[in-house]
């Protein structure tokens, strides 16, 4: 699922790159219960403006009923990759 994620925001051209990280055990409390799954983070790495895109797209694709997505500030990047993010996905 997460790979089939990635790839469509990189077609869609929602994120230039993305990384994806796992598997990892995550526990967690859904319905009362404590619960343990093997998941898989998805780091899409994009502009600011194209959250609700990329939100709309992730929840149609995955499969849990509240999937966790975040946006987290950064606070520098260097010139060139900054460069190359604007230049590689959409306004």
């Amino acid at each position: 699922m997460a790979d089939a994620i990635s790839g469509a925001l990189i077609v869609a051209k929602l994120a230039p790159c993305t990384n994806l990280q796992g598997p990892l055990t995550s526990t967690y409390t859904w319905e009362g219960k404590v619960e343990r799954e093997e998941e898989w983070v998805l780091w899409i790495k994009a502009r600011a403006e194209a959250f609700d895109a990329i939100e709309a797209l992730v929840r149609q694709h995955h499969s849990h009923e509240v999937p966790a997505i975040l946006a987290l500030p950064v606070a520098r990047m260097n010139d060139d990759y900054a460069r190359w993010v604007v230049d590689n996905a959409v306004d």
